[in-house]
């Protein structure tokens, strides 16, 4: 079975690097458009805000889609709790009508309290506004007016996607398994505990949901291919440093992510199995083991050429061998 090959972005960019935000954008467009040409499955983008990061995924993946024909679009995740739910469900309508059904998007609570305060949410409402959204989402793309808040709402246009390609539940924890099934939707977790698969699948039972999937993280977040691991962690090595730092310094108590772990240094990135910069033989022994490989080539904000060497080395030396 061929592995996956997937780009990931975040747009997040070190202090001390040199390249702009506008030049980010523009090599993410780039190497989209030539992964799609070079049989790259998908592309992921996240969604955070007031940090140096992705803030307008739809946007954003509505670009990818257009430059790159045939590769499938994910955000993970997207923060459900702090759209307009009527909106969000015609712009996903939207872009599955024009995509051909390659877009997807994991529904995420949120759960940095600045983000909820910039929204003028309350995050302690967060579970009942999540439940919220996902009925007025569903009820949406059914094509079909309906009640909301005191008011008829027709939304436009109806996706030809069923809601479980579009949306997947996110989450790590029991309310968020059981509102999986209720709503009759899959689980993505972030978290690597096995209960959650468990959860999950009791909850579904509960419901009498039979078609559900979970999915939880494989393999490393991040993976760098080139012939000299050394030279190139240490160029890289304090980009992913700050990339790493930044992230577990957003977390919150009640987060559970193999993306957050405490590193001081970069050999304690390079110790955790998270972060791997490996040669082309290295790569194809992690794809054959994980099904996948994503790569991260503008992660912290590296000089976009180390990016481009690592997915042109992917594609000379790793792609053939899968």
């Amino acid at each position: 079975m061929a592995a996956a090959s997937v780009l990931r972005f975040d747009l997040r960019r070190a202090p001390f690097s040199t390249v702009t935000e506008a030049e980010q954008y523009s090599q993410l467009l780039e190497m989209c458009g030539w992964a799609d040409e070079h049989g790259f499955a998908a592309a992921t983008i996240p969604e955070h805000h007031g940090v140096d990061f992705v803030s307008a995924p739809l946007t954003l993946a509505g670009m990818i889609l257009a430059r790159a024909p045939r590769l499938f679009v994910t955000v993970n995740a997207l923060l459900v709790t702090l759209h307009d739910p009527v909106r969000l469900a015609e712009a996903v309508a939207t872009l599955d009508l024009a995509s051909g059904g390659r877009f997807s998007f994991v529904a995420g609570l949120g759960f940095r309290p600045e983000e909820f305060e910039m929204a003028g949410l309350d995050r302690a409402r967060r579970g009942a506004l999540m439940d919220e959204c996902v009925e007025v989402i569903l009820q949406a793309w059914a094509g079909k007016p309906f009640e909301w808040r005191g008011r008829t709402v027709v939304a436009t246009p109806t996706p030809v996607s069923p809601p479980q390609h579009l949306m997947q539940m996110g989450g790590g924890v029991r309310a968020s398994a059981a509102r999986a099934a209720r709503f009759g939707l899959s689980l993505f977790t972030m978290s690597a505990d096995p209960a959650v698969g468990d959860m999950y699948r009791e909850e579904c039972k509960k419901a009498g949901f039979t078609n559900g999937s979970f999915m939880a993280p494989g393999g490393p977040l991040f993976v760098h291919v080139t012939e000299d691991p050394e030279r190139v962690w240490d160029l890289i090595g304090p980009y992913a440093l700050y990339d790493m730092q930044t992230y577990a310094s957003w977390q919150t108590p009640d987060q559970d992510s193999v993306a957050h772990m405490r590193a001081m240094s970069v050999d304690d990135l390079k110790a955790s199995g998270r972060w791997e910069v490996v040669t082309p033989d290295g790569c194809v022994e992690l794809a054959r083991r994980h099904g996948s490989v994503v790569l991260h080539p503008l992660m912290g904000g590296i000089p976009p050429e180390l990016g481009w060497e690592s997915l042109q080395l992917f594609v000379d030396e790793v792609q053939p061998r899968l």
